[in-house]
């Protein structure tokens, strides 16, 4: 299906692994003219190359923190006006006791799950009603509307902004521009593979042992974790024409370990 979003301009900040991009990889298959912002160069130049390959889509990669102000002016003196804006971070470490969270840790995490996205919304949303088109979509966690104790430092910064972007979307609908949050659950991502194999070093296992150790825990009705090519493909249909009805919604992609009637 032709999403009809070929020669958009598209922003994906924390596009160099991940769920950032799993999506940056289905926009660009979908003829975006593509920026990805990291903050770790050799990553990034990687992920860029990579999609070049594969889609032939026109990438440009930005190195920069998007948490800070610093990194935001330079991401948008590069990329001012996107036409679509898709936002994520790497995942907020685990939290078995949240009494040692701390006021700096939650400092840094609202910066960057909540502080960075609104200010990218509020520096691009005029010039995309403007332009009579915009799609919106944050890459949140399913915790932010599950919450569990091992995410405390994940769901409560985004939960505020579920809050914060399902207020504005009413606001700019009307100008062909939605705003959406997707809140993943488990997936095969880098600092999933990361965390997995450290686990599974500790406990002289396998990193498919240990996911599936968590499968079962979890009671993940799928059977396994996600795939970043599969997520993608669903951001890429948010950021859509065929999408421009759905407004200000928050669709949890985890496989069916949390759910709820509505």
């Amino acid at each position: 299906m032709d999403l009809g979003i070929s020669g958009r301009k598209a922003l994906v900040n924390g596009g160099s692994a991940g769920l950032g991009k799993g999506s940056a990889k289905a926009l660009a298959a979908e003829g975006v003219e593509l920026y990805i912002s990291a903050r770790g160069e050799e990553r990034l130049e990687a992920a860029a190359e990579e999609i070049r390959r594969g889609t032939g889509a026109t990438v440009i990669p930005i190195v920069a923190d998007h948490s800070c102000a610093a990194g935001r002016d330079k991401i948008l003196s590069i990329c001012p006006d996107p036409d679509i804006l898709v936002g994520t971070c790497s995942p907020a470490p685990f939290t078995p006791d949240f009494r040692e969270v701390t006021v700096a840790a939650w400092e840094e995490h609202l910066a960057i799950g909540l502080i960075s996205p609104i200010e990218f919304i509020r520096a691009t949303i005029d010039g995309m009603c403007d332009r009579g088109f915009g799609r919106i979509v944050n890459i949140s966690t399913a915790a932010s509307k599950f919450p569990a104790e091992i995410r405390t430092l994940s769901g409560p910064p985004r939960a505020a902004l579920s809050n914060y972007t399902v207020g504005i979307a009413k606001a700019v609908a009307k100008h062909n521009v939605t705003i959406n949050n997707l809140l993943p659950g488990m997936h095969h991502t880098a600092t999933a593979k990361e965390r997995f194999n450290a686990m599974a070093q500790e406990q002289g296992s396998t990193y498919e042992q240990v996911v599936q150790d968590w499968i079962d825990e979890w009671e993940i009705p799928s059977n396994r974790f996600g795939d970043i090519d599969e997520f993608g493909a669903i951001c890429a249909l948010f950021c859509s024409n065929q999408a421009s009805y759905i407004v200000g919604q928050s669709l949890v992609v985890d496989g069916g370990v949390t759910n709820a009637t509505f």
